[in-house]
């Protein structure tokens, strides 16, 4: 495998990848590493007033315009929002999507989730694993010499398992960026999510005083989100730094993968 580091990374809707892995993707691309973010579902139920292709294509939109910003590439499946299943189907397209981008990281969410789509995409996701390597599964995409390192994203859930952050980064110098491809998801940021989550008067009008609401807002939410996982920040970056980081992003070891040693840890995350 070559030094120039390939990483996908699976969400179940356009906008899954930028909250989990935003920053991280940011900070991987300046180096070089070719990021690829994957929105399992086209996002067509995302929304209070728009639906069906309009709303698809214009969250496809919204996402090409995420990947400009962090500088990554963007695959959006034609899977309808809110109806994935995990088929055998959908198996041997995700196989097929790992097969082509030959990652050296698979990133995806855990199993354990409130929304079925999430739930789905982890399984699909698990289910690719190992099967990558078999030539007769998908046969007309060829198959891997090695099964990629598989790593779960951040959650909160806490049953049957909590999240487990086995690596974390620093993402000071890319938060900034983070939040303006969130911000591209206007849809989602500014409208369904607030009118789902009760606050949608909240949101201004003006557009620039809206951008600096939403970054004030989400600041605060990954601010709280990094207290948890302090105590992996100072013995990743030492007590001075470990302390004083106060965003990051945070990454969780799948045993379906192939384990993720010291020198490929080194290379993804000591950013």
């Amino acid at each position: 495998m070559s030094e120039n580091l390939r990483i996908i990374v699976f969400g179940a809707h356009p906008d899954d990848c930028d909250i989990t892995c935003g920053g991280t993707a940011a900070l991987w691309a300046e180096r070089g590493y070719e990021v690829c973010f994957v929105s399992v579902t086209n996002g067509d139920a995302g929304h209070h007033i728009e639906a069906g292709a309009a709303l698809a294509r214009r969250r496809h939109a919204e996402a090409q315009a995420a990947a400009q910003v962090l500088g990554v590439e963007y695959v959006v499946l034609d899977h309808h929002d809110g109806e994935l299943l995990p088929t055998l189907e959908n198996r041997r397209e995700i196989i097929r999507l790992i097969r082509e981008h030959r990652p050296h990281l698979v990133l995806g969410p855990r199993p354990n989730d409130y929304h079925p789509d999430h739930r789905y995409t982890a399984v699909l996701v698990q289910d690719a694993a190992y099967m990558v390597t078999v030539p007769n599964v998908a046969a007309f995409a060829d198959h891997l010499s090695y099964n990629p390192t598989v790593m779960y994203l951040r959650d909160h859930f806490q049953k049957p398992y909590p999240f487990i952050a086995d690596a974390v980064v620093d993402i000071e110098s890319s938060l900034d960026k983070k939040l303006a491809a969130m911000a591209c998801h206007v849809s989602q940021f500014f409208e369904w999510l607030p009118y789902n989550g009760g606050y949608l008067l909240e949101v201004p009008e003006e557009e620039d005083a809206r951008r600096d609401w939403f970054f004030a807002r989400t600041k605060e939410r990954f601010a709280r989100e990094t207290l948890g996982w302090r105590q992996r920040l100072l013995e990743t970056y030492g007590p001075e730094r470990g302390a004083a980081i106060r965003f990051c992003e945070a990454f969780e070891v799948c045993e379906y993968g192939s384990p993720l040693n010291d020198n490929m840890k080194a290379k993804l995350f000591s950013l």
